[in-house]
């Protein structure tokens, strides 16, 4: 039986360590992390949040929720206008957002890569500006960048720079942070 949004935040904010999504009305629990997706997720926050102005933008990790089409997800990290964290200051619900993001990302795990690349990526496609989706292991990016008539352009990174293209000034150097 499909759960309601009701109940989802309910459970979530019940069971908040319990890191529940919500997919077409099924609770889905985000695994814990091994080592190194801890620690990229932990890098690449800092690398942003020194970026962008925290005037402008903030930077969420695990926490926050994208919400599309009745469904709830966690990503490892997001970058969101400040914009729209403002009106929901000294709310005490669930942090969810409906709007589209600059720049979301997932961290490939053995755990969670199918349902990442296939369900969480795939929602994400249908509004935000750019996602990410990093391989720890592979020490590889691909880049998803939303194109003028809605379409998605697809590339792989292996080294060098990548700027993303909803965020100007920011610019991570995946050499390095990969080491």
């Amino acid at each position: 039986m499909p759960v309601s949004e009701q109940t989802y935040r309910e459970v979530a904010l019940e069971d908040f360590e319990g890191r529940w999504e919500l997919h077409c009305g099924k609770l889905v629990q985000k695994p814990t992390m091994s080592y190194e997706h801890g620690h990229l997720i932990s890098r690449l926050f800092l690398l942003l949040g020194r970026q962008l102005d925290e005037q402008e933008y903030a930077v969420r990790s695990n926490h926050a929720r994208s919400r599309t089409s009745g469904s709830y997800y966690i990503p490892d990290v997001f970058v969101l206008p400040m914009d729209l964290v403002r009106p929901h200051r000294g709310e005490r619900g669930l942090e969810f957002y409906d709007d589209a993001m600059p720049l979301v990302v997932e961290f490939w795990s053995p755990s969670t890569g199918g349902y990442d690349v296939n369900v969480k990526v795939e929602e994400y496609k249908r509004r935000d500006a750019e996602i990410w989706l990093i391989q720890p292991y592979d020490r590889t990016l691909t880049a998803w960048r939303r194109q003028p008539d809605g379409g998605y352009v697809e590339s792989l990174h292996t080294g060098g720079t990548i700027q993303p293209i909803a965020l100007p000034g920011v610019t991570i150097d995946l050499d390095t942070f990969f080491d």
